[in-house]
């Protein structure tokens, strides 16, 4: 007998989290007690899980079957190599901007006479910063149905020009005054953002469907790990640039010459950074498109069992039998509910609800910590006071910094996360990860005091940089992973994208909000133009409960870990079932 407290009774085509008691208990009950995603009490339970397993096999198409336990091979490497490229060019483009907000408000913004250096006034910051997570979110739901009506492939190499094009065409933002630079700076921006926001339910939902059941978990957290690649490489050519010109052109420090302090060669250096990641995404184009339509695509939804059994037979190099007929026979049996009908919402409703929440309580944490991480290095001190440095000089010090805790923190997360997932599961990571942040973010937050003095600095940088750590090795990487493996073949790219805007909507709430939160209650420290924040000591704390709900929010998500995609999405249970109902005359 299976015990098993139920917690969403009315689906029965995922397994159902466990009930909320201690975090640790649960990790560790769940890691114990699973095999290949199933809690097993006894050797009856096991043997009929097994037969269930041989019946599905029997039941599933060939060419599906041989995706699930195909051993691993080149093409999974191709593929996402293929797809991450695509990936690490998204947070390159993302992130990338936050190294130079700086230097525009230095070079379009200057004040004559001032003691500060040019800063965005906090409208113009927030747009910068924000407009392109607008794109994103706007990208992720066109993009993420596009790609279940059309196909992925098809969809695919749209978003991938659309990004080498904005990229470029974000480094060329002209206009006769400062205001009209920003504006052009801001709509390539939103459209750049546009196509990255298709990339994320395609490459995940493309990795999902070429993978095999046992390491699917790992294949799609190392599609998404090239982010951490993305955010590194970023740091690495905003301090090779600005090194360049700094070498180059020598210039004062703003205090000593406030108008000399910013060379006119500096205009360079932010568009050579922005266009740069067009580079990665135009050298994958090629092979993007010699990318054969997902199998599970071209069957399930397209009803071609022909083409995807070709297909595959390259890419495994293995014959596959059509089976024409028996596909036929499962779509007349088979119900195809939408995604606003009732049997959605009764089969996956709560599981959407739970991906969409964890993703958006996530990336409200996440991204108010990235994109203003150099606001909070400046805080404690870790950057000098901008009126010491010249403008090349700020954006070489701030990529430094944001280049050092990508190194030490927030790549090794995702890393962790492609070799552990598949062995501990997708649940115990999120849980994990959110449990965590939540500690770091309170120890930051409470003795905030305490890490401000000289001494103590280093000491806030590394809790700081174990925050991202456990961001990437536990929900920054299972939110992208899990809605690409939980919901029907037809809605999988919807879904996910409908996950990832969620998420994005965080972003944009973390973007602008935390400009605002984390300044200074005294006025006379906040920024120019900004009004009294919270500080960034209740910012922090604001931030600690939001990483809270989303752990409490974690027991929606179903383990997904060593099942198939259909047997998570229920597509094959629901067809049996509706063969069942049929009576016949």
């Amino acid at each position: 007998m299976r015990l098993e407290i139920p917690f969403v009774t009315a689906n029965k085509y995922a397994p159902t989290p466990p009930a909320l008691v201690t975090l640790l208990s649960i990790c560790l009950s769940r890691t114990r007690k699973r095999k290949s995603g199933k809690r097993i009490f006894n050797e009856e339970e096991e043997g009929k899980e097994e037969e269930e397993e041989a019946a599905m096999a029997r039941e599933q198409l060939e060419v599906l079957n041989a995706l699930d336990v195909a051993k691993t091979q080149w093409y999974h490497f191709t593929a996402i190599v293929i797809a991450g490229m695509g990936f690490f060019t998204d947070a390159y483009d993302l992130f990338c901007i936050s190294l130079v907000t700086k230097l525009l408000g230095r070079i379009y913004y200057h004040v004559e006479g001032d003691a500060k250096p040019g800063s965005l006034p906090p409208n113009v910051s927030a747009a910068v910063n924000g407009v392109a997570f607008c794109g994103t979110l706007a990208g992720q739901l066109f993009f993420g149905w596009l790609g279940d009506k059309m196909g992925r492939k098809r969809v695919y190499g749209m978003t991938l020009l659309l990004m080498v094009v904005c990229s470029v065409a974000s480094g060329l933002s002209f206009g006769h005054s400062a205001k009209s630079v920003i504006a052009t700076l801001c709509f390539f921006r939103f459209w750049l953002g546009f196509g990255i926001g298709g990339d994320y339910p395609l490459s995940a939902t493309i990795m999902s469907e070429y993978a095999n059941k046992k390491t699917r978990g790992a294949f799609i957290a190392a599609v998404f790990a090239m982010q951490g690649f993305g955010i590194l490489a970023g740091g690495m050519v905003a301090i090779i640039v600005s090194s360049a010109f700094k070498a180059k052109f020598s210039a004062p420090p703003y205090s000593v010459d406030a108008k000399g302090s910013t060379v006119s060669e500096a205009d360079y250096v932010w568009r050579i950074i922005l266009m740069f990641g067009a580079l990665p995404a135009a050298l994958t184009y090629y092979w993007r498109m010699k990318m054969p339509e997902t199998a599970r695509y071209t069957a399930l939804v397209a009803k071609n069992a022909k083409q995807a059994a070709s297909d595959m037979s390259k890419v495994l190099q293995m014959d596959i039998q059509p089976e024409q007929e028996k596909l036929d026979k499962q779509m007349d049996h088979s119900n195809s509910f939408g995604l606003l009908s009732r049997e959605f919402l009764r089969r996956h409703g709560l599981h959407l609800l739970g991906t969409t929440t964890t993703w958006f309580l996530l990336d409200i944490a996440f991204y108010s910590q990235n994109l203003f991480q150099k606001d909070i290095f400046t805080a404690i001190g870790w950057i000098p006071s901008a009126e010491t440095m010249n403008a090349l000089e700020e954006v070489f010090k701030i990529a430094r910094a944001q280049t050092l805790i990508a190194l030490c923190s927030t790549v090794p997360g995702y890393w962790f996360t492609v070799a552990l997932i598949d062995r501990i599961g997708r649940f115990t990571i999120q849980a994990m990860g959110f449990f965590f942040m939540t500690v770091f973010m309170f120890a930051l937050a409470i003795p905030y005091h305490h890490w401000t003095l000289k001494e103590n600095r280093i000491g806030f940088v590394i809790m700081y940089a174990l925050t991202f750590f456990f961001a990437n090795f536990g929900p920054n990487s299972t939110t992208f992973i899990v809605p690409a493996e939980i919901f029907p073949a037809r809605l999988r790219s919807t879904c996910h994208g409908i996950s990832a805007a969620a998420g994005k909507a965080g972003a944009i709430v973390g973007a602008f909000g935390f400009l605002y939160a984390a300044q200074s209650k005294n006025p006379s420290k906040t920024d120019h133009g900004y009004p009294p924040g919270i500080g960034v000591k209740n910012a922090l704390i604001v931030l600690g409960v939001t990483n809270f709900l989303g752990l409490l929010f974690t027991f929606l998500v179903p383990e997904s870990n060593g099942k198939s995609l259909e047997e998570m999405s229920g597509e094959n249970e629901e067809v049996e079932e509706n063969r069942r109902d049929v009576v016949p005359v």
